[in-house]
């Protein structure tokens, strides 16, 4: 959504209206689910999807028609044979799709507030209502949610009954998917976590190329300078050369980064794990064979490094699909991070735990 949402603002900065649809309810097999998004411009064209095919299509047209009209609408399409024969999704699937007019000129506070919001990374989460008799409100109606439960904004209804809503809100510390309660919508915009790849090679530009789809944010770090060029990391927000030991002590760590250690050697490893073991990230990984990872965590532990902070470090990293070329090695890492990311755990396998006690 973030880009979508970043596609809005540029529209509505040059002067040009647009439709923003939201996909608040599903039924049935469908090719989204909810959260997702599409923006509808007047010329047609459009930023995101709501699933392709005939049936966003008919969204699209609907949206046009709900745009020259200025005016907000639930709308209800069933993938049936009006809307699915063309692409084999005859299932009996519905989804409900909020459809919300945006003129050119001013960004409207809402769409201001949750821009701001996403873009300093921070979770949020919208309440849009959509069944006006399950709700005893008015419909559609948007109102956005910071992590702590307050209303920041809200768009076709009154803050009154903000608290009302709040009532229903998941922490989104639990990072939980979208969910529906007495015909409110409620889609969480999660936090989006920092991932921290250390070594530029062939692996951590094959993770870094799909770790940005899967919306982490990127930081790169290589003591080579021409490894960490734009060209080979186009998608990272920072990109760091220099010694490790000046560049890792001094990198913020926070409790929402990830630490990937894919450096081009042992000793480049060793002092990589040195420097972020044990400074509060979320995740820390590292690249390696069994053999070499129990000779650098030895050679930490009589440098002074706790036994208990190695334990934590996922190691060898990712999860084991019998990996053998780049590509199938950098999957498997990010299935792991995603599987951290949402769970708090990768189902099973502990760390480093089985391995410090071999």
């Amino acid at each position: 959504m973030r880009d979508v949402l970043r596609d809005l603002v540029t529209d509505v900065q040059a002067g040009k209206a647009a439709a923003w649809c939201r996909l608040v309810e599903t039924r049935g097999s469908t090719p989204q689910k909810a959260g997702a998004t599409m923006l509808v411009r007047q010329d047609g064209t459009q930023s995101g999807t709501l699933g392709g095919g005939c049936v966003e299509a008919e969204v699209k047209r609907r949206a046009l028609a709900l745009l020259a009209e200025n005016r907000a609408e639930v709308c209800t399409f069933n993938l049936d044979s009006d809307y699915g024969w063309d692409d084999g999704l005859i299932c009996g699937g519905r989804m409900k799709i909020v459809v919300e007019p945006v003129q050119g000129g001013t960004l409207p506070t809402y769409f201001d507030r949750l821009a701001a919001i996403i873009e300093r990374r921070q979770g949020c989460t919208e309440a849009l209502v959509f069944d006006r008799e399950a709700s005893g409100l008015a419909a559609p109606a948007m109102y956005l949610f910071d992590a702590a439960g307050q209303c920041l904004a809200n768009l076709r209804s009154d803050t009154a009954t903000a608290e009302r809503l709040a009532a229903d809100l998941r922490p989104i510390a639990n990072r939980p998917r979208p969910y529906a309660a007495k015909g409110v919508a409620y889609l969480p915009v999660l936090p989006r976590c920092r991932l921290v790849i250390v070594g530029g090679g062939h692996v951590g530009q094959a993770v870094a190329s799909l770790a940005a789809d899967l919306d982490f944010e990127l930081w790169i770090v290589d003591d080579r300078p021409e490894f960490v060029l734009p060209q080979r990391f186009p998608r990272a927000e920072r990109r760091l050369s220099g010694s490790m030991d000046r560049l890792l002590p001094e990198l913020e760590i926070t409790p929402d980064t990830y630490c990937l250690i894919v450096t081009r050697g042992h000793n480049h490893d060793q002092e990589a794990l040195l420097h972020l073991c044990d400074r509060g990230a979320r995740y820390v990984g590292l690249i390696g064979s069994q053999r070499k990872i129990k000779l650098i965590f030895e050679n930490l532990q009589a440098e002074g490094v706790s036994a208990e902070a190695l334990a934590k470090v996922y190691a060898p990293l990712g999860i084991d699909i019998g990996s053998q070329t780049v590509p199938e090695i950098a999957v498997s890492i990010c299935a792991e991070l995603v599987a951290h990311r949402n769970l708090g755990h990768v189902p099973g396998r502990e760390a480093s735990v089985n391995f410090m006690s071999a």
